[in-house]
């Protein structure tokens, strides 16, 4: 008897045995790693909200010049976002996040060299430029690996550590700041050098870890091959069979296009927050390090509940209203954080919003993942996330400019609040057709 026709005889228990074991293989493989990648990512990428503490006092940079630093990131990012993950399909995951890691640390490392407002401007669109592709190539990367039931929980388990990255990286990073005219050096140098190092290390270290694809898995069982091949396959058959796209054409799906808008509000929110939160709580008059431990609530919080509401996702099947009720909720938060004055209350409601934004993002990217495949994928993806992070500009320019017009920069987090509403309603019209993201067409 073949391996195969076992498998398709075995009862309901032993099938589920294989699976439990594959996904506990996959899992304790990947996600870690993934995890600890992310986190310096997304710490190299915000710890610029930290450096502006005492940077912007030292370099005389106005309130719009940072806002325009911390945006045009994004502009690097997105011009890049789409050709770099058409490549890490053509070269696999390894080499390309390999070489996306250790220019990005490299460049991260190099900030502590700006010296005015141009050398800001260039370094921040070059750190744009070597990250791109990073995140959605994960996220297609991920896709190789997991059936569509268990992608919601385990997108979220590699996102934790934007959270985690503020909840360990911002008490760092205030410390970081107090080790002013050590060597010569400013705190905020110190802050991006330390910080930069990591990710050129473990960018080499991906080169010879990361496996590209389950074929390619020495450390899976045949046995665990054969059933995660079975599944990834039917649920490919099942999207082909409902249509299947060019790159050409799911660039142009309107259902891309809406998607990237959601995205687009849901990054407004999320940056906005990460670049002008320490400067809110600094405002509290608050030292450095106190500052660095009270921003880490909110992200604390954010952390538990995006599991917590990826895994109610995944169970229950539902996707529309695990994404559209978080953005609504954190446009709610952050417009009600806008007119408090206490420092206590406006904690409590930035806190709320960051639970918003969280739960939101591990569930988001099941969307487009539900009807995608292969280069195609490869590239909606990386557009959406692309278009998406314009808002990384958008919204920290946004407080900015507020900022500077009125001096406050809680008006700044009302006319953003606009983003995450306009995002989640969009998301509850557009819907999501959950039979064909769990493979199953005939039902």
């Amino acid at each position: 008897m073949s391996q195969t026709t076992t498998f398709a005889g075995a009862a309901g228990a032993a099938k589920s045995a294989i699976e439990t074991s594959t996904i506990r293989a996959i899992s304790w493989r990947l996600i870690p790693f993934l995890v600890l990648a992310y986190f310096f990512s997304y710490l190299d990428r915000v710890n610029l909200g930290f450096a502006a503490l005492t940077m912007n006092a030292d370099l005389k940079f106005s309130p719009l010049v940072f806002a325009w630093g911390a945006g045009i990131f994004f502009i690097g990012y997105f011009i890049f976002e789409v050709p770099s993950n058409l490549a890490l399909e053509k070269f696999g995951a390894s080499r390309w996040i390999a070489r996306i890691m250790v220019t990005w640390g490299i460049i991260s490392a190099l900030m502590a060299m700006v010296s005015g407002e141009t050398s800001f401007y260039i370094l921040r669109f070059l750190l744009g430029v070597a990250e791109a592709g990073f995140f959605p190539g994960i996220i297609l990367y991920l896709t190789y690996w997991y059936p569509a039931e268990y992608r919601g929980r385990f997108i979220a388990a590699f996102a934790i550590a934007v959270p985690v990255s503020t909840v360990i990286g911002a008490p760092i990073s205030g410390l970081l700041l107090g080790l002013d005219g050590l060597m010569g050096l400013k705190g905020w140098q110190w802050l991006f050098i330390i910080e930069g190092i990591p990710s050129v290390l473990l960018g080499i270290a991906t080169w010879f870890y990361l496996t590209d694809k389950p074929e390619k898995a020495d450390w899976l069982s045949p046995e665990q091959k054969t059933w995660l091949k079975a599944k990834l396959d039917a649920e490919a058959a099942a999207k082909k069979a409902v249509k299947h796209l060019s790159l050409g054409k799911a660039l142009t799906s309107p259902k891309v296009i809406t998607l990237s808008l959601i995205y687009f509000g849901f990054v407004g929110a999320l940056y906005g927050m990460q670049f002008w939160l320490p400067q809110i709580v600094k405002a509290f008059g608050l030292t450095n390090t106190q500052t660095g431990f009270v921003t880490a609530i909110p992200y604390l919080f954010g952390t538990i509940a995006m599991i917590l509401w990826a895994r109610h996702s995944d169970a229950t099947r539902e996707r529309v209203f695990h994404v559209g009720a978080p953005l609504m909720l954190t446009a709610i938060a952050l417009a009600v954080s806008s007119y408090l004055t206490d420092p206590t209350l406006t904690m409590v409601a930035l806190t709320v919003a960051a639970i918003g934004v969280f739960c939101c993002f591990g569930v988001f990217w099941t969307l487009p993942t539900a009807w995608l495949s292969g280069t195609a994928a490869a590239g909606a993806i990386a557009l959406i996330n692309s278009i998406g992070n314009l808002a990384g500009f958008g919204g920290p320019y946004l407080i900015g400019w507020v900022r500077e017009a009125t001096g406050q920069t809680s008006t700044g987090l009302l006319v953003l609040a606009v983003l995450p509403l306009i995002a989640g309603v969009l998301v509850f019209i557009g819907g999501h057709d959950s039979k064909h993201e769990f493979g199953e067409p005939g039902r």
